[in-house]
């Protein structure tokens, strides 16, 4: 295949351009030109695709994989300008489209987040602020707008969370780093709560697959396709680091009165029993979304234990630059230190 990659040196798009390079497949990058020595052997059209994309008006290729659209502006100029370009379109958005993850196995055909035509026009390409308040807002938009553009001839991926090395988010290599550096450690809610993430690898090589079989239509991607559970996980992470730990369970109304950020401080976890909305119901669904349809198309992941291993060994190599997310280990100890009072 002849594939345009736009995006493709940060994370997932990485694993996509390798994977696609070790297939044989011909690729062109389009993006700001920010890692030029990363792929050296691969044409790089440098362009800001929020400003100006006529240097993809000349080309031509099978497929467009979009690593990088996060408004309906910015879908609608690069689906209209590659209409007659492609022949496959693949967009990465997000189970964040979703209304809520109040019930478990959410499917594709759950009803999304909407905005007005107003609030798209006054987005436009968004600023980053206002791209993280609307997020799921304005994928679901941005997958409408590219379907207008390209009708039926687009793969809409819902990925839930992507991990694996060169992961920027910080929320799964927060637990592999926090259990390697053993002791006591604070863990959310009920130990037999199921999780979900994809390794960023997996997802590369089923998008892949599924873009040179032209299939379109619209997939909830996300791992593992067995139940996983936080105990789980967090076994495995002590198994494959060899530390000695000790997991502290403490109960989700005493995280939150302690002022424990949900996603953010404790990553992977969203309340089962506490709404995160006052009057809300609680997001009891956010770990089971279904992906039985992917499956059915033929979605294979990696074991638990070789993208931990592998997110172990890359963590090690990085500077010991502040992390995006997890709990400030002054305040977990201090945490700790409550529940124990309480119990």
């Amino acid at each position: 295949m002849k594939i345009l990659v736009i995006g493709g040196t940060r994370f997932l798009g990485r694993f996509i351009v390798e994977e696609a390079l070790k297939q044989g497949h011909e690729v062109t990058l389009f993006n700001r030109g920010n890692h030029p020595d990363l792929f050296p052997e691969v044409e790089c059209i440098v362009g800001d695709r929020n400003k100006d994309l006529s240097l993809l008006e000349t080309g031509k290729w099978d497929v467009a994989i979009d690593t990088c659209g996060f408004t309906p502006k910015a879908l609608a100029e690069s689906t209209r300008v590659l209409a007659d370009k492609v022949d496959h379109y693949t967009f990465i958005s997000s189970i964040s489209v979703y209304k809520d993850w109040i019930p478990h196995n959410i499917t594709e055909d759950y009803p999304v987040q909407t905005l007005t035509e107003k609030e798209i026009e006054e987005v436009g390409y968004g600023t980053q602020e206002e791209i993280n308040a609307h997020y799921g807002a304005l994928k679901a938009e941005s997958e409408r707008a590219a379907e207008e553009n390209m009708p039926d001839k687009v793969l809409h991926v819902r990925s839930g969370l992507l991990v694996g090395p060169y992961d920027y988010s910080d929320r799964f290599s927060y637990w592999v780093n926090r259990v390697a550096d053993g002791g006591e450690i604070l863990a959310p809610g009920r130990n037999e709560r199921t999780i979900q993430f994809i390794d960023a690898r997996d997802m590369a090589l089923w998008i892949l697959k599924m873009a040179d079989e032209k299939v379109t239509g619209t997939f909830n991607v996300t791992g593992p396709t067995t139940p996983l559970t936080m105990d789980d996980f967090l076994t495995t992470c002590k198994k494959v680091t060899g530390s000695e730990v000790d997991f502290i369970w403490a109960d989700e109304g005493f995280l939150l009165e302690q002022h424990v950020a949900p996603w953010t401080e404790m990553p992977l976890w969203i309340p089962e029993e506490h709404p995160l909305v006052e009057g809300n119901e609680p997001w009891r669904g956010a770990g089971s979304i279904s992906i039985e349809k992917t499956v059915q198309h033929r979605l294979e992941v990696r074991s638990l234990e070789e993208t931990v291993k592998d997110v172990l060994h890359w963590e090690t190599s990085r500077s010991d630059e502040e992390r995006k997310a997890g709990i400030h280990r002054e305040k977990e100890q201090q945490v700790l230190d409550a529940w124990k009072t309480r119990k």
